[in-house]
């Protein structure tokens, strides 16, 4: 009753974590308004098995967050008009269904008090604060992940000590898989396949494997994937296999894609920000855990189940801070096994190797806790030219959870694990609900959808847009919103001049109206929007435009 009582208390803190600025935060450029305009456009025209943004084609990924946000839409009542929030919803689920399983697994591999230990380090790092609050794939395909490394976890661990296995282990590892392959492709197996390669390597022995039912387990991934991948196949004449596994996949592993290419390295240098703030506590567990090495299947697992995953993706030149996030939780167990040993046990002086390596992570966390600090106060200043007062408790939060985080000794309690959890949830809840959201310069869609709806000459009105071609502006102001550049504007104004609206920096106004000239037609600036647009850094001065009557 007690465990019960614990996974209902993680997961309902998990969506407390998770909860503050899914509705304020505007649709953050560029990935996540491309996934949810996608989603919108399902709803739009009712075919749920095509992905399209507009009239391009979208095979980056698989059918399954589609589906997932979809659901969470026809839930909501609001149809394709549902806000950011409903979309949002999907993976602030995701984070908590992760850290249920954590929990679960903890639980299993080291006691109750390392499971709850484990999910309070998962809901409360920074990398899933963020991705519950985005509406991308990450976080439901951390859901998957964290349940298939779990069975596959207990299944290892039974075989070892010669237990029985339970019988729905090897269910749950397979019907995860291909739920994970449906949302993000090929990652979840590629997760377990370098766990189960490792543990062989160091064993050389792989009995335990035939525990999965490999036969039967490839036979339901099968059944799972494989009617809608059929169906797209036929749909789209073979283009999105050759999109998504010739061109997205393929193309991020043999090169740098979509300006992200970065060289090895790049994920322990990101390592302190996105595992802030229990990074170096985890450090700390993990280096203990390698000392421990031969002598527990349980260390060998959680360690098979970060550092090759690691690895690999620091080999890839395509690099973004999420990739690695399915390996976060290898680490969150081994804080929790930390728990489970003696404090002199737990607390056995590092190599000098190791010791370098604890104190650079204890300089990042230094750093990280004071830039997440410095960026309460300073955004709002910078940006608005104002001082927001929700900074104080914000800051004094975030550097109180890395004081918190900052322990000499390895072995850090439970309930230290909890006062870090909580004064992050202040932060997080401050920092995403509110600063964030008040930071009017760098949230230009909305402001320029505002100014649509104000300015709108006709309830059929459709907006051209030059050169600013963020997805955002697409979800807000609806999917008939044309990117194109300041031809284009000009002929979309003169195609419909009672109803049209352009919108074009207002640098270009003098060559607009050159072009609209030839015609005996000039441009009416409306309003202007000033701010930057923070996806490429530039600081734009956009007009909305009209015929002038």
């Amino acid at each position: 009753m007690a465990l019960n009582r614990n996974y209902i208390l993680l997961f309902l803190f998990s969506l407390v974590m998770t909860v503050s600025g899914l509705a304020s935060m505007p649709p953050l450029d560029r990935d996540e308004p491309r996934f949810v305009q996608a989603t919108k456009q399902m709803v739009e025209s009712g075919d749920y098995v095509d992905i399209r943004f507009q009239d391009a084609s979208r095979y980056q990924k698989p059918i399954g967050i589609y589906w997932l946000q979809s659901a969470a839409v026809a839930l909501s009542g609001k149809g394709a008009a549902a806000p950011i929030w409903v979309y949002r919803l999907v993976s602030t689920l995701g984070i908590a269904l992760a850290v249920l399983g954590i929990a679960w697994t903890g639980t299993r591999l080291f006691g109750a008090s390392a499971g709850i230990a484990a999910g309070l380090v998962m809901a409360a790092i920074f990398a899933t604060a963020f991705e519950g609050r985005d509406a991308k794939t990450d976080a439901m395909l951390l859901a998957c992940c964290v349940a298939a490394q779990g069975a596959l976890a207990q299944i290892y661990l039974a075989s070892r000590r010669n237990e029985p296995v339970a019988g729905h282990l090897w269910w749950v590892f397979w019907l995860a898989q291909g739920a994970a392959i449906l949302i993000k492709g090929p990652i979840a197996p590629l997760l377990s396949a370098l766990t189960i390669a490792v543990l062989f390597a160091f064993e050389r022995d792989g009995r335990w494997l035939s525990k999965l039912k490999v036969g039967r387990g490839l036979l339901l991934v099968v059944l799972i994937v494989l009617p809608w991948l059929a169906l797209i196949t036929w749909k789209s004449d073979g283009a999105f296999l050759q999109q998504a596994v010739g061109k997205d996949m393929l193309g991020k592993v043999a090169q740098g894609e979509e300006s992200h290419g970065l060289p090895p390295g790049f994920y322990m240098l990101t390592y302190s920000l996105f595992m802030w703030p229990f990074g170096l506590i985890a450090v700390g567990a993990g280096l203990q855990a390698l000392n421990r090495l031969r002598d527990d299947v349980r260390l060998r697992f959680c360690l098979a189940w970060y550092i090759p995953f690691w690895l690999v993706f620091e080999l890839i030149p395509t690099k973004l801070p999420h990739y690695v996030l399915p390996a976060y939780p290898g680490m969150a167990l081994l804080i929790g096994w930390l728990l489970t040993l003696q404090p002199q046990e737990a607390n056995a002086p590092l190599r000098r190797w190791q010791q370098w390596l604890w104190w650079s992570t204890a300089f990042g966390l230094v750093v990280v806790s004071l830039g997440l600090a410095a960026v309460c106060v300073g955004a709002p200043i910078y940006l608005t030219h104002t001082f927001s007062w929700w900074s104080i408790p914000a800051a004094a939060s975030a550097l109180g959870a890395g004081y918190l985080a900052f322990s000499r000794q390895l072995q850090v309690p439970l309930a230290r694990i909890g006062a870090v959890a909580a004064c992050v949830g202040i932060a997080y809840g401050l920092l995403f609900g509110i600063i964030a959201p008040s930071l009017k310069p760098i949230w230009l869609s909305p402001a320029i959808n505002q100014a649509v709806r104000v300015y709108k000459p006709c309830d059929t009105s459709m907006l051209a847009s030059a050169r600013y071609h963020e997805p955002s502006l697409v979800f807000l102001v609806g999917t008939k919103t044309i990117l194109t550049d300041i031809d284009g504007v000009a002929k979309h104004l003169l195609a419909d001049p009672a109803c049209a609206l352009g919108l074009a920096p207002v640098e270009d106004e003098q060559k607009l109206n050159g072009l609209l000239a030839g015609q005996g037609k000039a441009a009416s600036r409306l309003t202007t929007i000033d701010g930057v647009n923070f996806s490429s850094g530039d600081k734009m001065s956009l007009g909305l435009y009209r015929i002038a009557q």
